[in-house]
């Protein structure tokens, strides 16, 4: 006969607790019941101790909720979504929570799929960055009652809250900001995508350059290019574009295939040619000359992309329909858009 496994009520019976405060201390929600460190502690090294494993379906069986939220993204190992991912996850343990997460590399099966893998999987709600033509499929989770929240683009025609930053915005101040500095033909590299971030973008670029009587100068790039690739199609477009004297970067990734291309140009940064990049990365700050960034924030997106489902979750929404964040960024200025002053004209 298999030996019985232990349970809750077990555990509880032997550390002489109460049934739900070993419930709240497996479950993440020590500290919202202000249970002491000590306690959870003991109850933690009891459970280790007798190997027990929570029974997650069981208990969504019984109260209807799993405690998971799905999380998909474009790709877990970027410098955006994977900081802001491990944000979420920090802010969803102490709520009791678990994470669910998933990349799709921009592929709309692949969204399609692990969309139907979590609602069979009872997720309690989804936090989404999506990839194009999920629109049918999110709106029938919506349907269902199960709350969505999506951030970094938004998903035309789907009603539910979002959380991105001013993209549009930021762009024309690092237009605006070059051409103070002297640069005169100023290009934009970006991805061919009608992902509504991207048409920000390239829309906040086309204003800016428009307005100041600049011909516009973009190149719009595959996202399934390779690094080396990349790297050399902006080589092909510097060498045919010989006026270029500044170039803003729509993504952290194309920045770094730029700065690739830039040196075996060997284009001098920023005596001959500017760079500005929307989204930081470590790299940028640590190249020489230290790169101008667009930074998003971070901490304050994923707090609010959090927040927001926490709220649907629970039913203490403040707004019935769509609730929606902008959340502006902030363009940091270091050495490769300073033109040195004896070049300006």
């Amino acid at each position: 006969m298999a030996e019985k496994k232990p349970s809750i009520n077990d555990i509880a019976k032997h550390l002489k607790v109460a049934k739900s405060t070993v419930s709240f201390i497996i479950n993440g929600k020590a500290e919202a019941h202000r249970i002491s460190k000590e306690q959870e502690q003991r109850v933690l090294n009891y459970v280790k101790e007798i190997g027990f494993k929570p029974n997650y379906m069981a208990q969504s069986l019984a109260t209807g909720r799993s405690n998971s939220i799905g999380l998909i993204v474009e790709n877990i190992g970027d410098s955006f979504f994977g900081p802001i991912a491990l944000m979420i996850e920090k802010q969803a343990k102490k709520s009791g929570y678990r994470i669910i997460y998933s990349s799709t590399l921009g592929d709309t099966q692949a969204a399609l799929s692990v969309l139907d893998l979590f609602r069979d999987t009872k997720v309690d709600g989804f936090i989404v960055a999506p990839p194009l033509h999920i629109e049918e499929q999110i709106k029938t989770i919506i349907d269902d009652g199960v709350p969505v929240v999506i951030f970094d683009r938004m998903l035309e025609g789907v009603e539910t809250d979002y959380v991105g930053t001013n993209n549009r915005e930021m762009v024309v101040e690092a237009c605006e900001h070059l051409l103070k500095q002297g640069f005169q033909h100023i290009a934009f590299v970006s991805l061919a995508s009608s992902q509504s971030q991207m048409k920000e973008r390239l829309d906040g670029y086309l204003s800016c350059v428009g307005t100041c009587g600049q011909s516009p100068i973009v190149l719009e790039m595959d996202y399934n290019d390779e690094g080396d690739s990349r790297k050399k199609e902006i080589i092909k477009f510097l060498q045919s574009h010989p006026q270029i004297d500044a170039i803003v970067f729509a993504t952290n990734y194309l920045c770094i295939s730029g700065l690739e291309a830039i040196r075996e140009l060997g284009l001098k940064i920023p005596e001959q040619i500017g760079i500005v990049v929307f989204d930081e990365h470590d790299l940028f700050r640590l190249f020489t000359p230290s790169i101008t960034s667009i930074v998003q924030p971070l901490e304050q997106l994923s707090a609010a992309i959090f927040d927001n489902l926490l709220k649907r979750i629970n039913g203490k929404s403040s707004t019935h329909g769509p609730n929606v964040q902008v959340i502006p960024s902030k363009l940091i200025i270091r050495e490769s858009s300073i033109k040195p002053k004896k070049l300006r004209k």
